[in-house]
């Protein structure tokens, strides 16, 4: 198997270039101010940067700005220390990282580094639209603060509507089975997929079946 090495980004160059992935594969543009501050992980396979994300473990947070107000406030996380959040950022997975395995390993990574901040809370922000990312933030059984058109401030890009969650780092780590069982399954689909490939007939040059 391939090997993916993981690497905390801290060149404004390297970190650029997660950013203009981010942008590539989001049409979000992060700043670099904001990215340089925390931590700016590369994922890569033979020294290519195949997917990045960002984990950021002091406020402000990007993910509450887009959330309106009302809906914070009447939120259990209103009360909470900020100081006891972080947020996961700027997540994107390339092509390149085709097999379920490959993807397992950025999955694993992330859970650890969120594990390892030893911050309580954990702000989540995604694509209302991207269904790959519901389905992995909603095995960590978030609460909803809001879903919708993002408040955005004047030069600000997002996308057209987000959702906006949290849960607990803990929440994220004793559920890891569930991510374990949707791996499993993604492999089992992928080798009845190439077995039913291999078993499939194929047409040859003159229309026949060979």
């Amino acid at each position: 198997m391939k090997k993916l090495s993981f690497k905390t980004l801290t060149s404004k160059k390297e970190i650029e270039n997660v950013l203009d992935k981010t942008e590539n594969y989001s049409g979000v543009r992060l700043p670099y101010a904001y990215a340089a501050r925390n931590k700016v992980v590369g994922v890569f396979l033979h020294e290519q940067l195949v997917a990045g994300y960002i984990i950021v473990t002091n406020p402000e947070f990007r993910t509450l700005m887009f959330v309106p107000k009302d809906n914070l406030t009447a939120s259990k996380l209103a009360s909470k220390d900020q100081y006891d959040m972080m947020e996961v950022n700027g997540l994107w997975i390339g092509p390149t990282i085709k097999t379920p395995m490959m993807q397992a390993k950025v999955w694993a990574n992330l859970i650890k580094d969120i594990f390892l901040s030893k911050k309580k809370y954990v702000l989540l922000m995604r694509d209302s639209r991207n269904k790959s990312m519901e389905r992995f933030f909603g095995m960590a059984n978030p609460i909803a603060l809001y879903d919708g058109p993002p408040l955005l401030m004047a030069g600000e890009r997002s996308h057209k509507t987000i959702q906006v969650s949290f849960t607990t780092r803990w929440s994220i780590v004793l559920n890891s089975y569930k991510y374990a069982a949707e791996i499993r399954q993604r492999i089992k689909r992928a080798n009845e997929f190439e077995k039913s490939q291999r078993l499939t007939p194929r047409m040859n040059q003159q229309g026949q079946l060979s």
